[in-house]
């Protein structure tokens, strides 16, 4: 029987994993005005308008009726599923897929990534690799439940300016920290955002984020690897791969990369340089 990956758009993954599952939108609102996260807005629009606006943008999570609807969508396939979602710290979405799973049982299997963009986004990429293996879909996510705890998501964030907008630190915190180019380097810990340090300047920042990959263990290179961005370019990111290098080279045939959605771009803003991998 086929097994069906399903996630919701604040997951952050390659183009081509992109082909392989199926997506269920997030609603994202600027003001009054609605999108559908990745269908009516993309990733460059929106970054537009978070630099542009004065109000924050918001999203709600996705009802049990949006699931339901791919969920009969795979039992008139014959199929099975397994449903990542956003780390339910963050979001109540996983516990809409969760109610909307209850009438599907032994056909539909909801995981929890406990992460966000990217850190969920190789969660997605395992799945699918396991999945073309031929593993079922019950296996498949007792298999993902056991990976999730091992997903190392960290960044560095350009300005402080979108947290103190969304009133995770102080306005006073946030001025002394531009004023003196305060990066700090945060992470996703059980779901939720904690800041692991702080430096002066991308440099000093980007050093002090591969001291933290390094405090893991280690990046496991069996499994995906895969870095992070926001805003409308890369070049932070791309100074980050220079200062990183000796950490990929020799293991990596290609460091794969993705724009950060609109869900954590939204309390980091643009400038963010992220990176997800598997510790050992």
């Amino acid at each position: 029987m086929n097994t069906r990956i399903i996630i919701d758009s604040t997951a952050d993954i390659s183009k081509e994993t992109r082909e392989k599952v199926t997506v269920i939108p997030l609603n994202l609102y600027f003001g009054e005005e609605e999108y559908l996260d990745g269908v009516t807005i993309d990733y460059r629009e929106f970054y537009e308008k978070l630099i542009e606006s004065d109000v924050l943008p918001h999203t709600s999570q996705a009802n049990p009726e949006a699931f339901r609807e791919i969920f009969e969508e795979v039992k008139e396939k014959d199929e099975t599923a397994v449903l990542i979602t956003l780390s339910s710290t963050l979001s109540g979405t996983y516990q809409s897929a969760v109610i909307a799973a209850e009438e599907y049982e032994g056909r539909i299997f909801v995981v929890d990534s406990r992460n966000a963009t990217i850190g969920s986004g190789i969660l997605v990429e395992l799945a699918v690799k396991l999945a073309e293996s031929g593993m079922g879909a019950r296996e498949l996510a007792g298999r993902l439940v056991v990976e999730r705890d091992k997903i190392c998501l960290m960044g560095i964030v350009d300005t402080l300016e979108f947290l103190k907008r969304g009133g995770r630190i102080s306005k006073t915190a946030a001025f002394a920290g531009e004023m003196l180019g305060i990066k700090p380097v945060l992470r996703i810990q059980d779901g939720e955002i904690v800041i692991l340090g702080k430096a002066r300047g991308s440099k000093k920042s980007n050093n002090l984020l591969v001291t933290e990959i390094e405090k893991t263990g280690g990046v496991d290179f069996s499994k995906p690897v895969m870095l992070g961005y926001s805003g409308l370019e890369d070049s932070m990111l791309e100074k980050y791969v220079e200062d990183s290098r000796f950490l990929w080279e020799n293991h990596l045939d290609e460091l794969k990369r993705s724009c950060i959605g609109s869900v954590i771009g939204t309390h980091l803003g643009p400038g963010v340089v992220a990176v997800a991998f598997f510790a050992k």
